[in-house]
């Protein structure tokens, strides 16, 4: 018995329309994810939470007796900490790949499968509103990136006018 050579593997035919393709100028683009008066709101309300539950801690209120109630505090300014910590940190990035977030989990779609593509943003209130740019894939897949920075912002506008056309042939 004799080995012979397998045939090559070939690629099976891809099925459904062809995958969308964009490059944002410059090849890629990235900034905040949220506006710098949100992060600094973000901040406060940690910092002022924080001395809140130490001046509770300092008279020694009532309310922090029972240990669980103590527990109770410290677990919501872990909880918002950690959310400003991400607000603060998180940046949204557009390139011929995808469209990337970093956050609690980071968010990753890639382009070649987008079929529909949305900013939702309230003009002229950017600075304090993050907008949001909502996308589906083709199987139905969706979401949503905050897009602080005006360069980003910009690409992304292309690119939903660029796969709009695209998506219509």
């Amino acid at each position: 018995m004799t080995d012979t050579p397998s045939p090559a593997p070939t690629e099976l035919p891809r099925m459904g329309p062809p995958p969308f393709v964009f490059s944002p100028q410059g090849g890629r683009v990235e900034g905040p994810a949220f506006p710098v008066l949100v992060k600094v709101l973000a901040v406060l309300m940690v910092g002022g939470c924080g001395a809140w539950l130490a001046q509770l801690w300092i008279t020694d209120q009532p309310v922090l007796h029972s240990r669980s109630a103590g527990v109770w505090f410290l677990a919501a300014q872990a909880m918002i900490s950690c959310t400003a910590w991400f607000i603060v940190r998180s940046r949204t990035r557009l390139d011929s790949q995808g469209l990337h977030q970093n956050w609690v989990g980071d968010k990753i779609m890639p382009l070649a499968d987008l079929a529909f593509a949305k900013l939702i943003r309230v003009r002229g209130l950017e600075w304090l509103i993050a907008p949001r740019l909502y996308v589906r894939t083709l199987s139905g897949k969706f979401a949503v990136f905050y897009v602080a920075s005006p360069a980003v912002r910009t690409e992304c506008e292309r690119l939903i006018a660029e796969l709009a056309s695209f998506r219509r042939l």
